[in-house]
């Protein structure tokens, strides 16, 4: 069967995704909590899309729906952006 996954791929899928889980979270408290210039906060912002790129190539649409209105809404807030 083809389009099955193994037990192995689910977990290698959980484990990419947990791992995105805490890096989003990170930078989230990261942008919060530091003082940095809107700069510095957007290329982590930037880095961390590309970070997700890294374990899941074609899910940049999805991290864009996910992803991207949280750090978008951070930055408007903390640095009173549009």
């Amino acid at each position: 069967m083809r389009g099955v996954a193994t037990e192995a791929q689910i977990r290698e899928e959980n484990r990419k995704v947990r791992r995105l889980q805490i890096v989003v979270d990170l930078v989230t408290s990261v942008l919060w909590q530091s003082d940095m210039p809107i700069e510095e906060a957007s290329a982590m912002v930037a880095e961390t899309r590309r970070f997700a790129l890294s374990l899941f190539p074609d899910k940049g649409e999805t991290y864009d729906l996910i992803y991207r209105p949280r750090f978008k809404r951070i930055l408007a807030e903390k640095y009173k952006m549009m």
